[in-house]
């Protein structure tokens, strides 16, 4: 992770303190579990326990001594703990192989990963509901290919972003829900040396479900899940940015990144209010899904186990959460300051001399006799006049003034097909089926 993309709750995470309290809890619980089915004494769960409230300081240096040594992760923790809790400390991890906690572990990190993305999401979602309200009936154009379409609302841009991040919110609950799993299976997940029982206990107090069948390690198609969802959520966060970037562009200019005051813009050229926000967003989503395949590949592994998923998730896992974190936080930022410009997106609608009605012109020729292709033809010929004219002439006047289409249409029908309002009449019912009823 980059501390510069990177958050203090997220970070706190992945930090080793972190994951060497997970194991604890995860080796005392079924320690405690093993005591209640008499395979070890009940002194010695209470002897861990008793350790461990005294909050002893996690020498993650010494552990890391250890390892030095036993080139082996799990077992320098164990040798730690059993340093400081003393004989009884040869009852822990009984039955158990290193990815019963280690899986376990990465279950319990994922998902407290995944409750700081929800919470992101749903302050970005309140943040453009605000928005979307704001400018519910505030017109602008609406653009296919690039290029003027029809008029749509800025407030109706905001709600597709809504629903967008809400199909979002969803998918990640359902991911969690899929990634909050435990394995306390022994080797191979056959239980040979360990209850189903107390893997039952350990997923009951780290609030997780049981694997209903790990193969030593819980199957990886759950984490190429989760992962996937992270990308997706990113296109999204991509997308809205993209969108804003276009915005602001001088020639659009309808909205623009808040550009707070001593703000700089370019070590050059002093005019320069770029959009580097939503530019380091675009950037920050690509990384966020290229961890995506690599979680799609961890899904093959050799028959049982094998650690090749393992070096990967100690990249993706921290990395992908972190990024998409500091993300999101970003985005509800950028949403929430965002300047926007009504007046310019009026300026806008208007730029192409009316060309924007021309569908509701076509329309009309057909219900008024004739044919659509000729229909078609009649609005073409002079909407191409107002486009090669860059919108100097008006689209309503040539039409007056073409008999062909004044043989069908009066002048007063012609202009109420230029009723701006007409293309707003059912925002209303949109936003009703996005943010609900009123």
């Amino acid at each position: 992770m980059v501390p510069r993309y990177a958050r203090p709750q997220m970070t706190a995470i992945w930090s080793p303190e972190n994951r060497y309290r997970i194991w604890f809890e995860i080796e005392a619980h079924a320690t405690d579990a093993l005591a209640e089915l008499g395979v070890v004494p009940q002194s010695a769960a209470k002897a861990l326990w008793d350790w461990w409230a005294t909050e002893p300081a996690i020498d993650v240096a010494a552990i890391d001594a250890i390892e030095a040594v036993t080139k082996h992760d799990v077992i320098a923790f164990l040798t730690w703990v059993a340093e400081h809790v003393g004989d009884e400390a040869r009852f822990m991890h009984q039955g158990m192989t290193s990815s019963d906690v280690l899986d376990t572990c990465l279950a319990v990190q994922l998902t407290q990963a995944a409750d700081i993305l929800l919470a992101d999401l749903d302050a970005l979602l309140e943040a453009i509901k605000r928005r979307a309200h704001e400018h519910k009936l505030t017109p602008t154009i609406g653009r296919s290919h690039g290029i003027h379409a029809e008029p749509v609302t800025f407030g109706l841009k905001l709600a597709e972003a809504y629903a967008e991040f809400a199909r979002c919110r969803t998918r990640l609950i359902a991911a969690r829900a899929e990634i909050a799993t435990c394995a306390i299976s022994g080797a191979v997940g056959t239980f040979a040396n360990i209850d189903p029982r107390v893997e039952a206990h350990v997923a009951a107090k780290l609030g997780l479900a049981i694997e209903p069948v790990s193969t030593q390690v819980i199957p990886r198609d759950r984490h190429a899940m989760f992962f996937a969802t992270l990308g997706v959520i990113a296109s999204s966060i991509e997308r809205l940015s993209v969108e804003i970037r276009h915005l602001q562009r001088t020639e659009v200019l309808e909205a623009e990144e808040y550009f707070s005051p001593g703000q700089k813009g370019s070590s050059a050229m002093p005019h320069k209010r770029n959009p580097v926000l939503t530019e380091n967003l675009t950037g920050l989503a690509r990384m966020v899904r290229s961890a995506v395949t690599p979680a799609l590949e961890n899904v093959a592994l050799w028959h049982e186990r094998d650690i090749s998923h393992s070096s990967v998730e100690r990249f993706i896992g921290p990395d992908a959460t972190v990024t998409l974190d500091f993300a999101l936080a970003r985005l509800t930022g950028v949403v929430d300051k965002l300047l926007v410009y009504p007046a310019r997106m009026q300026k806008n609608l208007d730029r192409m001399g009316g060309l924007v009605h021309s569908q509701r012109v076509l329309l009309a020729l057909t219900q008024a006799g004739a044919s659509r292709e000729d229909s078609y033809a009649l609005v073409q010929r002079n909407a191409m006049k107002v486009w090669e004219s860059d919108g100097q002439l008006s689209l309503l006047d040539l039409l007056k003034a073409d008999a062909d289409v004044t043989a069908r249409l009066s002048a007063e029908q012609l202009t109420d097909l230029f009723d701006l309002g007409y293309h707003m009449k059912h925002v209303d019912t949109i936003f009703a089926r996005v943010f609900g009823a009123a």
